[in-house]
């Protein structure tokens, strides 16, 4: 009997042309590095000791994450989120985003469990609570968001801030979704866009699902990974230490321009704490704003958004999250001085 099958996250496969492309860039990058000799030239040789240090320490948490993100892909049923709606009404929430600590999936794995999960039966605040928690608890990023931060008197605020506080923010915008059904919060899916999705044929062996998976979320992760680390590496390199200081010594400023700077890098949250810490001069309440927002509001979210929910979903999740987010670290950043 056939079967249709997804791509885990909704977005293309990772075709062999685009990783062909990546591992050429990389060989040519460290090729033009042996011969320029970069550790002549001060300021290139900053900038890569700032890139490398990022890239070498975040790799090997995007490799957990996507492994663990595909073993959840071919081994865990749908029907395991679904027993959420069986339980009672003020605890759906609470159930809905601690699911995902038991859960790493990453941001854009989450969006079509999601929509999958409301197409199922589940309620919609629950399924929007699991997609934005997810990205935020699960464990993985939680040892990542401590190894970052290890070593520093801000250990325990951020692990345990980005934790409770990407719960509540989860739980605030599925509060704030409760009213609407089904069909007032999924985009209806043309034919033409679900037969670029989906396919019919024979059910692949798990095994090959699982490394199908594997690369092409590591590989999707990666690629923004190397682009964090590299504006992370130019912003530490070529902005004056002064204007830094200066804006991170400036309540609320700080956090905001944190949480903005979180959206545009669009970095996956198993890796993301790494970049959050290199901003030093920023304090714990503006690198934990940029740690609980970014997984939850950026660029490519606002793509699988767009693509997945109707408007008035998108513009709710983006309001709640923000004003949540701003609210809760400057309370973060008051009770702990």
């Amino acid at each position: 009997m056939s079967e249709l099958v997804a791509t885990p996250s909704g977005r293309r496969p990772i075709s062999s042309r685009l990783a062909a492309l990546l591992i050429l860039g990389l060989v040519l990058l460290g090729v033009s590095i042996r011969l320029f000799g970069p550790a002549r030239v001060d300021w290139l040789r900053a900038a890569l000791v700032v890139f490398g240090s990022l890239v070498i320490q975040a790799v090997p948490f995007v490799l957990v994450g996507a492994t663990a993100a595909a073993l959840i892909e071919v081994l865990v049923p749908i029907g395991a989120f679904e027993r959420i709606s069986r339980l009672p009404r003020p605890l759906r929430l609470p159930a809905a985003g601690l699911a995902g600590v038991l859960l790493p999936i990453c941001e854009c794995g989450s969006v079509p469990v999601a929509r999958r999960l409301v197409h199922r039966g589940l309620d919609p605040s629950s399924a929007f609570t699991f997609m934005l928690a997810a990205p935020v608890v699960n464990p993985v990023v939680i040892a990542s968001t401590f190894y970052a931060f290890r070593g520093r008197d801000t250990l325990w605020t951020m692990v345990l801030g980005r934790t409770g506080l990407g719960l509540l923010v989860a739980m605030a915008v599925g509060w704030a979704l409760g009213a609407l059904g089904k069909e007032q919060v999924l985009r209806p899916v043309d034919e033409e866009d679900r037969g670029q999705s989906l396919e019919l044929g024979k059910p692949e062996p798990r095994w090959r699902r699982f490394f199908v998976h594997l690369a092409d979320d590591f590989l999707f992760m990666g690629g923004y990974l190397l682009l964090g680390a590299s504006v992370a590496a130019v912003v530490q390199t070529f902005l004056p230490q002064g204007i830094l200081e200066r804006i991170g010594g400036t309540p609320v400023v700080d956090i905001v321009l944190m949480m903005v700077i979180a959206s545009l890098l669009s970095l996956c949250s198993e890796s993301d704490a790494f970049i959050a810490a290199s901003f030093t001069q920023f304090g714990p309440s503006a690198q934990l704003a940029f740690l609980v927002f970014g997984p939850m509001v950026d660029l490519k979210l606002g793509a699988l958004y767009a693509g997945s929910f109707r408007r008035v979903v998108v513009q709710t999740i983006l309001a709640v999250a923000a004003v949540t987010t701003l609210l809760g670290s400057i309370w973060v950043g008051a009770l702990t001085g």
